[in-house]
């Protein structure tokens, strides 16, 4: 029987998941909130494994993603871009920040698109899930960056400290060229100090509304004065920085940015914090009482900080596998979109204008965060039009590709990528399917893409209805990918 949370007390609820409990069912929650979905071969093993092995698994290190050709050439071709942008007449710096522009839009299609690509893999999809939370804390957008090169060294930033501790990724957050660029730590300088990151580090990166004063954000900001980016390289500006004694949360001293950082961690909201926001974007959509996350922020607290001692209490919890949070949680629209590409076992494709547009219709691009508050999630994802957009991305998905009406970059990009096989759903399994009896095509599909449903007779029998009386009308094959669609489509997919 399923454990309620309510009944848990806060040292309670964080306890390791008692064996008995480990199941199938319990096992497909871990995997579809650590990642995009939860395949039946790697449920099957899971089970075997074990929560925590199958953690350590999935975490054990942050797979590298190399840098795309075109930010690479952006980076490249930097210097020069800088240097055209500022010579010459006002004709030719305006023609020289247009072809700037539509250069980091194109970098910005293709590192959208590879790191989707990249990111629909299983064996890395707890890993990105893990970075796209990264990113919803530590915010930056895009539309101010205007840089895509940065928008790339910040993710990869993220990726190459964020199995590590939380001190160590805020000092490198806060040199971080697209988040100097982002909160405006360029300008920033000891007469005159910009106390945008240092607002943000404290309210929406590590502490939280009401644990600071207006006095330690003035004080804190001075700290980063000189921090700056140049050429896409951090650079500490000293005749810029402010060296003159601070007082930060009741302590005096000559701070630099790195000595506030370890001040913020000293205090007792930076436990908690975390832990909060992680039970927003892996667990529910209502808040946890204070004293259940202060109480694993407490505890994280005495291990340094260490996000993989933080990974493990959480995802090992009883509170995690608790009743309340099984099958309510709204997916977002990558884990949609990934999950539906991971179900369907298809890679996202080399079509920016496809891809990139089914996203931003159902609500979420990657590298565009709303503001520096990140995305709000839950029901938030669901209204008349994104749903609408979500259906069609399942037909999308499920019809064959008409190549009359993609453009010739799009054929290019496919003919360069060996051809659409990869890309679309197999119309040949429908065949296979169609040639299955109607009870027996019910459930393969409710096992394919609603797993947790695959029992339910009452489901199973109107799905195998609808199939039989559909090849009755001799569409056999349009019947067995209309019920398909629809379940995709179905309020128990958009859940997890």
């Amino acid at each position: 029987m399923a454990i309620t949370f309510s009944k848990l007390s806060p040292a309670e609820a964080w306890q390791p998941l008692p064996p008995a409990e480990w199941d199938e069912a319990a096992a497909r929650h871990l995997l579809q909130r650590i990642g995009w979905s939860a395949t039946p071969e790697e449920t099957a093993r899971a089970v075997d494994d074990g929560p925590l092995a199958t953690l350590k698994r999935h975490f054990a290190q942050m797979p590298a993603f190399p840098k795309p050709p075109l930010v690479a050439k952006l980076v490249e071709d930097g210097p020069e871009m800088a240097r055209r942008n500022s010579r010459g007449d006002e004709m030719a710096r305006r023609a020289a920040r247009r072809e700037a522009r539509e250069r980091y839009r194109e970098a910005l299609a293709e590192l959208t698109i590879q790191w989707l690509q990249h990111a629909a893999k299983p064996e890395h999809a707890a890993t990105e899930k893990w970075l796209l939370f990264l990113q919803d804390v530590w915010v930056v957008g895009v539309e101010k960056v205007r840089n895509t090169a940065l928008i790339y060294d910040y993710q990869d930033t993220l990726r190459r400290v964020g199995l590590a501790n939380a001190p160590l990724l805020a000092k490198a957050m806060s040199r971080c060229p697209a988040m100097i660029a982002y909160l405006d730590l360029q300008q920033s300088k000891a007469e005159a100090p910009n106390e945008n990151f240092a607002r943000e580090l404290f309210e929406l990166f590590t502490l939280g509304e009401g644990n600071y004063t207006e006095t330690d954000i003035k004080q804190a900001a001075r700290a980063f004065t000189g921090y700056r980016q140049v050429a896409g390289k951090f650079v500490f500006q000293r005749r810029q920085h402010d060296t003159g004694t601070k007082t930060v949360f009741g302590q005096t001293g000559r701070f630099t940015g790195d000595d506030v950082i370890d001040l913020v961690f000293r205090q007792p909201a930076a436990g908690s914090f975390l832990p909060r926001e992680m039970a927003r974007f892996y667990l529910t959509h209502d808040p946890l009482p204070g004293a259940y996350t202060d109480a694993l922020g407490t505890w994280w607290a005495k291990q340094d900080y260490s996000f993989g001692k933080l990974l493990g209490a959480f995802f090992c919890s009883r509170l995690f596998y608790a009743e309340e949070f099984r099958g309510n949680y709204i997916k977002s629209p990558l884990q949609f979109y990934l999950g539906l590409a991971q179900d369907l076992a298809v890679t996202p494709p080399p079509l920016p204008r496809r891809v990139i547009g089914s996203l931003r219709q159902m609500g979420q691009l990657p590298y565009s965060p709303p503001n520096v508050r990140g995305w709000i999630g839950g029901r938030s994802w669901i209204n008349s039009a994104t749903l609408a957009a979500r259906r069609a991305t399942v037909n999308t998905l499920l019809n064959p590709t008409n190549e009359e009406l993609l453009n010739g970059d799009e054929r290019a990009a496919l003919r360069a990528a060996g051809g659409l096989a990869r890309f679309v759903f197999p119309q040949e399994r429908f065949d296979a399917w169609a040639r299955l009896p109607a009870p027996e095509a019910a459930r393969t599909l409710l096992a394919l893409v609603l797993p947790a449903r695959r029992d339910d007779d009452a489901l199973a029998g109107q799905l195998a209805a609808f199939i039989a009386t559909e090849a009755a009308n001799s569409r056999p094959r349009s019947a067995v990918r209309t019920a398909l669609a629809t379940l995709l489509e179905s309020p128990d997919y958009q859940l997890c």
